[in-house]
């Protein structure tokens, strides 16, 4: 691709990590106060996990991201939730989001 969205409108915020959580670039949820868990399949997430550290995660909650994703997603606005083991997928009750660009294991979409 022949252009770059990264950095369009990012906005990222400090949580407590949920123990669920123990990795980077997957969906999240607000679990409890103040905290974050990994998303279960079909769940909507309020941004992705971009770092951890010490108990803590950090959120984008806005702006571009790029995640896997169970299969392909068809770019403009879609419908989005958890897929299974960390990726994102096509569903009818999720959120939409439009997806700029798209391949067979990954979507880039605006928060």
């Amino acid at each position: 691709m022949n252009v770059n969205f990264n950095g369009y409108n990012e906005n990222t915020a400090t949580f407590i990590a949920d123990s669920s959580l123990t990795e980077t670039g997957v969906p999240v949820k607000i679990s409890a106060d103040g905290t974050v868990a990994k998303c279960a399949k079909n769940d909507l997430f309020c941004g992705v996990c971009t770092g951890l550290r010490a108990g803590y995660a950090t959120v984008q909650l806005s702006g571009y991201v790029t995640v896997k994703t169970a299969a392909k997603v068809a770019v403009g606005y879609k419908k989005l939730a958890a897929g299974e083991n960390g990726a994102v997928a096509e569903y009818a009750s999720g959120r939409e989001y439009l997806v700029l660009d798209s391949t067979d294991t990954s979507a880039g979409f605006i928060l």
